[in-house]
């Protein structure tokens, strides 16, 4: 996708389908029919991306360019979660960093709570609490009001309109490029109970998330970004430092973003001395068991009359912070590895719960293998709290997992999923409302390569790969779709989000050979670290690795719902070289890979690319050396996601 394809040649490629040879007028040339299938149109990437490359922040090879910005902000939260009536109060400053070329007198945040309020727009169930109430913003010491018309914005000069779960925060004037601008704010909530998604309580747990005034990214494609939260698409957010202080009743353990700052004062000594001696080993520490739980053996004793502690954390270079508390965590710690360093591992969750005393080990593992795979871990611990939800959650440096595991295979599943977004979107920060399947989709492809390893399967075969559930159906969806436009009630979102991008990486591995994959795929990872890629970008820098136009695998893999079947219609063995005819029979481009295994032993591969298929055909011949041939199979390793494998092999 190295080059822009002008719109004209798009709408003259789009829909015309090949043929091998000319069908008659009257419909009678069947075997020219069978020929026919549709030709993959190159990737025309958006007007405002194009526009982007002509300004100097994007490239057509897939780095950064010279002219890339990003802007920044500070954040100084302090949260009070009263578990007795379930409500959370929180204050703070917000200092918005303007690096971008254009002056800005509007902010655009997130109240994302505000998807609990009475008359919001859903794309799935959620609990009614009234969602956020901003108590007050404030700015250079000025409180702002919430502007109902057009008059009070004249009136004023400036203020704050609320839209749902957005807030637009017009100020007194711009903010220029270089400078800055600080808001204070106070608001508060009722949690919402654990029947929801994402965040919540149970009265035992709290897990807070979505819980602040965020700031939306603005970019060097869009501007500002700050699409409604309906409930299935998920987030794009910009980095930040973040210092955050979190009160609780004493013997409440938290879990949070960032590095705890003040053990000393809300640990036992018991527990301090304890998390030390796991920040110098591998071996997995009990912190606090089930008989150190409370006040004065988990944490230390209040001194203050209301009986609250308050735990202090610092993080850098982050999206997001979220949190998770309760007295009746225990509290396992080790030490990770990363390659540059180590970073340590906590694992809270209540005890007795299934599969849970092997959650910090399945963590350190994740974080091991994924700083090997991809780029070496940055933040300094990796916290999994369990609780609430049925599946799991990420956010920076913490992930909440809900509940009992049947197998360790379930539980490592999903702790190395959700760690692996640490990656994406976490340090290379995908839009993931927009396209859920660059991150969702590589996450899964990071999880399969995981859990092939630590249990030393093969997570991508058929059997094994729920992808081949749901290929070729009608419950199939293009992955290339805004998240929010999915059938609300069934699999097509999920399916087309995580298995099928997962799946079609796997594909690319096959087309392109592991070296030139990896090697792809980490520089994607470094050159986006800390930035916004688009899907334009990932393609681009595929490209310009393998030096390969890549364009066909693009649009059948993530544009369409196109599926593959390639199938073994004829082995001559008539002559001295015997001559494999491969057909195929569906629509989604692969490469052929066939596996031919003589009399003596002796195995030879043959490969043949996309050529044929491209010019129309559907059928093609691959000539194999002279011997006696007992058996031929069409894509041995399975990388391909061929529907059919049961016409994939030829024996004598």
């Amino acid at each position: 996708m190295h080059r822009f394809i002008s719109f004209l040649v798009v709408l003259l490629v789009v829909g015309a389908p090949a043929q091998a040879q000319q069908a008659s007028p009257d419909g009678s040339d069947a075997a020219a029919v069978e020929t026919r299938r549709p030709i993959p149109y190159p990737i025309q990437p958006r007007p405002l991306f194009q526009q982007a490359v002509e300004n100097g922040t994007r490239t057509l090879d897939g780095t950064p360019g010279e002219a890339y910005w990003t802007n920044y902000a500070r954040y100084d939260l302090s949260a009070r979660i009263s578990p007795s009536d379930a409500m959370l109060h929180g204050s703070g400053t917000i200092t918005f960093i303007n690096r971008s070329p254009d002056s800005l007198r509007t902010l655009a945040l997130h109240l994302r709570q505000n998807i609990h309020a009475e008359g919001m727009e859903r794309t799935r169930r959620a609990e009614v609490t009234g969602g956020m109430t901003i108590e007050k913003l404030g700015f250079n010491g000025t409180d702002m009001v919430e502007l109902q018309t057009r008059r009070d914005l004249r009136r004023k000069g400036m203020g704050y309109v609320v839209d749902a779960t957005r807030m637009r925060v017009i100020l007194p004037e711009a903010v220029v490029p270089g400078d800055s601008v600080t808001l204070s704010t106070e608001w508060s909530f009722r949690i919402p109970g654990e029947d929801n998604f994402r965040m919540g309580q149970d009265g035992d747990v709290f897990y807070l998330a979505y819980w602040y005034p965020h700031l939306a990214v603005y970019d060097d494609v869009d501007g500002w970004v700050a699409e409604l939260y309906q409930g299935d698409g998920e987030f794009y957010m910009g980095y930040a430092d973040y210092d955050l202080s979190v009160t609780v009743p004493e013997g409440w353990l938290v879990g949070a973003t960032g590095t705890l700052q003040n053990p000393e004062t809300v640990l036992s000594e018991q527990t301090a001395s304890r998390l030390e001696k796991a920040a110098q080993t591998g071996d997995i520490v009990n912190v606090v068991t089930e008989d150190d739980r409370g006040a004065g053996t988990a944490t230390a004793t209040s001194d203050n009359e209301d009986g609250t502690l308050t735990w202090t954390f610092r993080a850098d270079r982050v999206r997001d912070v979220a949190f998770g508390t309760s007295a009746s965590y225990v509290w396992d710690a080790a030490s990770a590895s990363t390659g540059e360093g180590s970073a340590m591992i906590h694992a809270l969750y209540r005890p007795g719960t299934s599969q849970w005393d092997r959650s910090a080990e399945f963590s350190q593992f994740s974080v091991e293998h994924l700083s090997d795979m991809l780029m070496p871990y940055p933040y300094p611990q990796m916290t999994a709290v369990e609780g609430i939800i049925g599946g799991g959650m990420e956010f920076p440096m913490i992930t909440l997992i809900g509940g009992n595991r049947n197998t360790p295979e379930s539980l490592f599943g999903v702790t190395y999923h959700e760690i692996s977004h640490m990656w994406v979107p976490m340090i290379v920060g995908t839009n993931e409302k927009r396209h859920a399947w660059l991150d969702e989709g590589t996450t899964t492809f990071n999880e399969n390569e995981g859990a092939s390893e630590f249990f030393e399967t093969d997570n991508w075969a058929p059997s094994e790969n729920w992808f081949y559930r749901f290929a070729g159906t009608a419950q199939e969806a293009p992955s290339f779709r805004h998240a929010d436009l999915y059938p609300p009630d069934g699999p097509e979102r999920v399916y087309a989000s995580y298995a099928k991008p997962g799946t079609m990486l796997h594909a690319l591995r096959g087309v392109l050979g592991n070296e030139i994959f990896f090697r792809a795929y980490r520089e994607y990872v470094e050159r986006w670290a800390y930035k916004h890629p688009s899907p334009y970008d990932f393609f681009n820098t595929f490209e310009d690795v393998a030096d390969r136009e890549l364009d066909w695998f693009w649009r059948g893999a993530f544009f369409e719902k196109w599926s593959m079947d390639h199938a073994i219609a004829e082995v001559d063995v008539s002559g001295d070289e015997p001559v494999v005819v491969v057909e195929d029979r569906d629509n989604l481009i692969m490469p052929v890979i066939v596996e031919a295994t003589y009399a003596d032993g002796d195995t030879v591969t043959r490969r043949s690319d996309v050529t044929p298929w491209m010019n129309g055909q559907r059928k093609t011949t691959i000539t194999l050396p002279a011997g006696d041939l007992q058996r031929v199979e069409l894509d041995p390793d399975a990388y391909f996601p061929d529907v059919d494998r049961t016409n994939n092999d030829w024996t004598k």
